[in-house]
């Protein structure tokens, strides 16, 4: 063990660690004669008491994986042979690691348990590209707001949340007023940092478990699950001063300041309905309130639908 290219370390039946070879150290960086003999292997992994995955295995507590582990599973017929996933965060090394663990007991001929060894492999880098991939699909690369996908799967499921439980269901429609004008004065570099000034401002406004997304161009779009039109109307207004205190001058349209327009819409979702008509409301929203001026909101209560309201 002490010669393998592979991290490992074992416990014996009382959780002391009796063999820390030296791949365990690099990975670690904790040296083996400060651990082994020790009751305490977690303290190379992480920052406050935690089993490990060999812990767990000695102690019985297997039922414990859930909540401890990213993923795990049963290597084979033996339930004390696992394999889990989990960020640790590797004090003495320093920085945090993505660990992939396996451990297999050792018994004696009674089947009275012995040891545990427990093998690391270290995914932070696969882990890290995994990460990257699920936000390239789920993020707009400008912003770093959710993207038109995110949008769309995120609507869809909070319908049907709506839908559900009969509550309210609300939707913002935001646009740069005059942005065609911006980017001609500014160029596409000043247009996309204006992008991405207004991003944050919108963002800023947002509760846990609201949603803004990118929703193409100059668009953005704000999902308030039950939200009901007076607490959407509230939101829209907060985001269209936010945008305005930015003080953003658009040469393009003389003295002014880049300013938005919002359509606001909600619904009470029923079984004959679905999200595209939500879309379509706010969207005819925003409409009215480019319409009646820009740098307003436009309102709507999409329950029959009944009448609509530029402020």
């Amino acid at each position: 063990m002490e010669s393998l290219v592979v991290p490992i370390f074992v416990l014996d039946a009382r959780c002391r660690v009796v063999v820390w070879n030296r791949a365990c150290e690099r990975l670690t960086g904790v040296p083996a004669n400060e651990v082994l003999g020790s009751s305490d292997a977690w303290r190379s992994f992480y920052k406050h008491p935690r089993p490990t995955l060999a812990d767990l295995v000695v102690q019985g507590r297997t039922a414990e994986l859930s909540a401890l582990y990213d993923d795990h599973q049963r290597l084979c017929d033996d339930e004390g042979n696992l394999s889990a996933q989990s960020w640790c965060d590797m004090p003495r090394a320093g920085r945090r690691r993505y660990l992939a663990v396996d451990v297999s007991p050792i018994h004696s001929e009674d089947g009275t348990l012995v040891a545990v060894v427990e093998t690391l492999r270290d995914m932070t880098a696969e882990k890290q590209a995994q990460i990257a991939l699920e936000q390239l699909a789920t993020r707009d690369g400008l912003t770093g707001l959710a993207n038109r996908r995110c949008f769309d799967d995120t609507l869809h499921a909070e319908w049907q949340r709506a839908l559900r439980q009969g509550q309210p269901l609300s939707l913002l429609m935001v646009d740069v007023d005059n942005f065609k004008q911006y980017n001609d004065a500014y160029g596409h570099v000043g247009g996309d940092a204006c992008l991405q000034r207004i991003a944050g401002a919108v963002a800023n406004e947002m509760r846990a478990n609201d949603l803004v997304a990118r929703y193409g161009g100059e668009e953005f779009a704000v999902i308030l699950p039950n939200q009901a039109l007076k607490g959407a109307a509230i939101v829209a207004e907060r985001i269209r001063c936010r945008v305005e205190q930015l003080r953003l001058p658009n040469l393009g349209v003389g003295n002014q300041c880049v300013t938005v327009s919002i359509g606001a819409a909600t619904v009470l979702a029923a079984p004959d309905t679905d999200p595209a008509g939500l879309i379509a409301t706010a969207d005819a929203a925003l409409y009215r309130a480019k319409h009646m001026g820009r740098n307003r909101i436009g309102l709507t209560l999409d329950a029959a639908p009944a009448a609509a309201a530029g402020l």
